[in-house]
């Protein structure tokens, strides 16, 4: 009797859903049906067709009901985007309806939420952190004033690729990087290195910030069962709470080092570093955020490459988390696919070499806008492997009509990027490697073309593009110019294992572990 009960609910709560669902327009000639998608299980909703790569299961899903879909996940409706006129109505026509922050609930430890510049929502607080960094951080003035100190460590890190090329050693690309973006962050909000080459001392740090990519890209039931949340069923929340409170006590020593050198000095104390600026500004009293503000902006900007008060503490952990791990992942991909594609690989290392002539010298910042083909292997690269798979999700401020359908007010609205980048209707043979695609198409990731914005669109467009620009090339141009490269273990290129590996950031299923040879 029991199991006929059980069938009878599951039964009625099916039907509800069904019914809802096939609603057509209301009497007042509004919209109010959801976008096509699959019928839900009752109560876990679609949450078992995501699998361990949801956005090749939600690409293939696409095909079936559409470029504008919907999902049931518990109590969550997900609305996902496949395509760059879908993405345009999201973060164009409608940009303010969709400028708010779905917040995985392992971001809101220690209130991290209400106080990061990536999770808060659009207003007031949001527009002023937004315009320190486009006015003090990563303005052109301010990245031309830092040009010395990014030539400085990438020297750093060409003479480590030296050592190892010497001694015969493979080199964990995607972690060297990780090393080197890192480093050019910490120099350039501490004056300090935080990360060493190959150091355990600084892999503390490393996995830190890589913890907490991985934690806000995980998977949580309680994003989508607010009962769970207490429970923390996966231990995301516990795990987000160590990993900040370790970060936020690193920053914070840092800062307090800074503010007590500060408080017993005589001498200048005009902006020397993002820290010096940051406690200027704070100085003013007619300044707009605290000490709080400012800890919690430098940390994201810190996992996206790898949180004294909290907004200094915040900024901080912005900047490393926002700015580590996707720069290196794209130059681990883009390295990958040209050692995949040695003829890709010649082609640019010729373009670099017919750049810099017979001159002794490094591969330089000013190189960079004479080198395009190198522009469209970065280009390529972003197409195939877009760093962050879904961008930041978004979150309905409102009820907004799309193509005849409604998206709901409070639903979760994620960009399938990797989607985007294998439509065929926009890329000819879409996953093959083909930099050359780009070389006469018109064609930027600065926000204007909705076929191609890996760093998003609209008002929470990623604000570090120029700075993750420069180091890419920077970096790949560098690493292909002076050296050739082998795999560990003698693995054929056409044989490398190419898959990737679902997160926050997309990361290569295998790590790539190449061998220097100097050329």
């Amino acid at each position: 009797m029991d199991y006929i009960l059980i069938l009878i609910l599951l039964s009625i709560f099916t039907w509800l859903y069904f019914f809802t669902r096939q609603l057509g327009r209301g009497k007042s000639g509004v919209a109010t049906q959801l976008p096509p998608g699959p019928y839900p299980l009752p109560i876990i909703g679609n949450i078992l067709e995501l699998g361990d790569k949801p956005h090749h299961s939600l690409a293939t899903l696409s095909k079936t009901y559409g470029p504008l879909m919907s999902l049931k996940l518990g109590s969550t409706t997900m609305i996902v985007a496949s395509s760059c006129e879908i993405a345009q109505e999201l973060f164009s026509t409608h940009d303010i309806s969709f400028s708010s922050r779905f917040v995985p609930c392992a971001m809101m430890a220690f209130d991290r939420h209400n106080i990061s510049m990536v999770w808060m929502p659009v207003g007031d607080k949001w527009r002023r952190l937004r315009r320190i960094c486009k006015e003090h951080l990563f303005s052109i003035r301010q990245l031309d004033t830092s040009r010395f100190l990014r030539k400085q460590k990438v020297q750093e890190l060409l003479d480590f690729v030296q050592g190892r090329c010497l001694s015969g050693k493979p080199i964990n690309v995607g972690e060297t990087a990780a090393t080197t973006t890192l480093n050019v962050l910490s120099n350039y909000i501490f004056s300090t290195n935080l990360a060493q080459y190959d150091s355990p001392s600084s892999q503390e740090f490393k996995n830190m910030v890589w913890a907490m990519m991985e934690i806000t890209g995980a998977q949580n039931l309680a994003d989508y069962f607010p009962v769970l949340r207490p429970l923390d069923p996966h231990g995301l929340f516990r795990r987000s709470k160590r990993c900040t409170k370790k970060l936020l006590a690193i920053f914070d020593k840092h800062i307090n080092q800074r503010l007590h050198a500060r408080s017993t000095s005589s001498s200048d104390t005009s902006s020397k570093d993002l820290t010096d600026l940051l406690l200027n500004i704070n100085k003013d009293p007619n300044a707009s955020f605290s000490l709080d503000d400012i800890r919690h902006l430098i940390v994201i900007r810190c996992v996206k490459i790898l949180m004294a008060t909290r907004i200094l503490s915040s900024l901080v952990q912005d900047l490393f988390l926002a700015g580590t791990d996707t720069t290196s992942n794209t130059l681990e991909w883009a390295m990958a696919e040209l050692i995949h594609n040695p003829e890709k690989m010649l082609k640019a290392r010729e373009e670099i070499k017919k750049v810099i002539g017979n001159d002794d010298r490094a591969f330089e910042e000013p190189d960079v806008s004479r080198v395009p083909y190198l522009q469209a292997v970065i280009k390529e690269t972003l197409r195939l492997h877009p760093p962050v798979t879904f961008l930041v999700p978004h979150k309905a401020i409102t009820d907004v009509e799309i193509k005849g359908y409604v998206v709901p007010k409070d639903s979760q609205i994620m960009c399938n990027l990797w989607a985007m980048g294998q439509d065929p209707n926009v890329w000819s043979d879409p996953q093959r490697f083909e930099p050359e695609r780009f070389l006469d198409a018109e064609i930027d990731f600065k926000g204007r073309d909705f076929e191609f914005i890996p760093f998003g669109a609209g008002r929470r467009m990623c604000p570090r593009l120029l700075l993750a620009d420069i180091m890419l090339h920077l970096m790949l141009g560098c690493l292909i110019h002076k050296f050739d490269w082998k795999i560990k273990g003698g693995i054929r290129a056409q044989y490398m294992d190419m898959t990737d590996k679902f997160g926050f950031t997309l990361k290569k299923n295998m790590p790539l572990m190449a061998i220097p040879v100097e050329l």
